[in-house]
């Protein structure tokens, strides 16, 4: 009985073998943008293998899969089928067709499909679409590297769970995020949508006609349960039977990019730009920094975009500039960006005497009225006084600070002005108290001691105790203090000709690697930046008994490069 049993079942598999056939259903053939579509592919008999779903990914997304089996025996008769499930979203709207698929060396037959296509299923697709949306630039034809602002709307008149909206990124076009995203309410055939509003920044990087891929939604939505092919897509995590995913793909974007026109050096596209300067103070003496901000500012442009300020300067000899970080925002301004770029830049005179600073010139293209535009601020006249004999630089202002206000920021009110010329002339009067009590205790040194030579200096308390102090300030990181106590240091060792500056003190040193460390602590102190002691105090461990070795070197002009 067992034998006659088995030869049975081989008999039902080699006549099921030879019934194969594939087939695929969708549950109707007309569906709104965005809508997910259900394929069910069946194939008789038992399958070994999955059927290639490579042709599908031409037209549509594949969101997922499920795949099961049955056996029915039913009077003797044994029947086996395979089933896949395919969850699809079309790529773009109009007649699309799901292409014959193979399986197991069978092939189903095509369906044609209609997404919201045609005056007919438009109406269709008017009545049953919850879910779709708009993107449009502000302008078709830009110039190349000029910001182009997309805006993307999204209508829905469901609730949508975890809904994700992005945009594509392209070799062609750099994107950007822009502002915040902004929520209201709009009523359209009779339908009322609630709308979600967000805005990119586009920037074509060639020129001529670009496309590229739209935005793209994806987000859950509640779904009614009524649908037959449920119980097939349960393998997709549990939450399928209360919620279908839902992919919407907006409408390629178009532009027509416009060329760099010829003979443009540089290349600034904007609807408006912008550049302003102050001044801290009006007079300065050799060897003090002068602080000059200047602030470029630029609607249809980003921050990024716009060139460092320190580069548009054309300096005389003699005088050299060192510029502070800039500060870059990009603010929201109506329906683009405004980005601006301001920077403290200290100008420091080597010596004194009369000097022109040249005009400053910034070429942009006016992308409103396309024509070649340029800015151009007025030159000026700088008097540059004797150096301040042990003068100590006051501390410099952040360009963190004083380079946040818009683009039409005004000159610092005269108070402040007022007060920098106070600390100035309290710094001048203990420098010339200091320089009286250096020389009182020199000629009473010179009467004490009078056989003393240059060869054998006296290491002093002073000396010592100056020099420890020095090397604790570079250990807290303190450029002022540093230079404080080097200075009074260096005094101690050549009282009768003290060097005046640190430049000055490194060329008597002849060390090489203490003289860039020592222009590093100058740039500290001038500029307001952070400094590092570590370099210094390694490079600078002369002891004051080997003062002997450089007190007789000639001093040279003080130079601060």
């Amino acid at each position: 009985m067992k034998i006659i049993n088995l030869a049975v079942l081989m008999a039902c598999s080699v006549s099921l073998s030879s019934l194969a056939a594939v087939t695929a259903t969708v549950d109707k053939s007309r569906y709104a943008p965005g809508d997910s579509i259900r394929l069910l592919l069946k194939r008789d008999g038992s399958a070994d293998s999955q059927p290639d779903l490579a042709p599908l990914k031409k037209d549509f997304d594949l969101l997922g899969s499920g795949s099961g089996s049955s056996v029915q025996i039913i009077n003797g008769h044994m029947t086996s089928r395979a089933e896949v499930n395919v969850l699809l979203s079309p790529k773009h709207d109009g007649k699309i067709q799901i292409p014959p698929l193979q399986w197991g060396g069978e092939q189903s037959r095509a369906i044609d499909l209609t997404i919201g296509g045609g005056q007919q299923g438009a109406q269709a697709a008017n009545d049953n679409t919850h879910v779709f949306m708009t993107a449009t630039p502000d302008q078709q034809q830009p110039y190349v590297q000029a910001a182009v602002v997309l805006t993307v709307r999204l209508y829905s008149d469901q609730s949508l769970y975890q809904a994700s909206l992005d945009l594509p990124a392209s070799s062609d076009v750099l994107v950007k995020p822009f502002g915040k995203d902004a929520n209201s309410n709009e009523t359209r055939n009779g339908r009322a949508y609630q709308v979600i509003e967000r805005k990119y920044l586009l920037f074509p990087q060639k020129s001529g006609k670009l496309s590229f891929n739209g935005p793209v939604l994806d987000a859950q939505v509640a779904d009614s349960g009524g649908d037959p092919f449920d119980n097939m897509l349960k393998p997709f995590g549990g939450v399928i039977n209360s919620t279908k995913p839902l992919r919407l793909h907006g409408k390629p974007i178009e532009l027509n990019v416009m060329p760099r026109p010829p003979g443009t050096a540089n290349w600034l596209p904007a609807q408006k730009v912008t550049l302003e300067e102050t001044w801290n103070q009006a007079t300065i003496h050799a060897g003090e920094p002068l602080m000059r901000q200047l602030h470029i500012a630029a609607l249809g442009l980003t921050g990024e975009q716009l060139p460092d300020p320190s580069t548009l300067l054309s300096l005389p000899e003699g005088i050299k500039a060192y510029p502070d970080q800039a500060n870059v925002t990009d603010n929201p301004q109506g329906n683009t960006v405004l980005g601006s770029r301001g920077q403290n830049i200290a100008l420091i005179a080597s010596r004194p005497g009369h000097y022109e600073l040249p005009e400053v010139k910034l070429a942009w293209w006016d992308t409103a009225q396309n024509a070649k535009r340029e800015i151009t601020l007025p030159a000026h006249a700088l008097d540059v006084l004797p150096a301040v004999a042990g003068a100590t630089p006051a501390p410099q202002i952040s360009l963190s600070k004083g380079a946040q206000a818009g683009p039409m920021e005004q000159a610092r009110p005269m108070e402040q002005t007022s007060k920098a010329n106070t600390w100035m002339w309290i710094s001048f009067a203990f420098a010339l108290l200091w320089l009286a009590t250096t020389a009182v205790w020199w000629r009473a040194r010179r009467r004490v001691q009078p056989t003393v030579t240059v060869e054998k200096p006296p290491e002093t308390i002073s000396a010592n105790s100056e020099f420890k102090a020095f090397k604790q300030s570079c250990r807290a990181n303190d450029p002022h203090a540093a230079r404080r106590h080097l200075q009074a240091w260096a005094g101690t060792v050549w009282p009768a000709d003290a060097p005046k500056g640190l430049n000055e003190l490194s060329r008597r040193i002849e060390d090489a690697r203490a003289a860039e460390a020592l222009r590093q602590l100058d740039r500290a102190c001038y500029t307001g930046s952070a400094w590092q002691g570590d370099a210094l105090a390694q490079s600078l461990s002369l002891p004051v008994a080997q003062a002997k070795q450089v007190r007789n070197r000639r001093a040279l002009p003080d130079l601060y490069s």
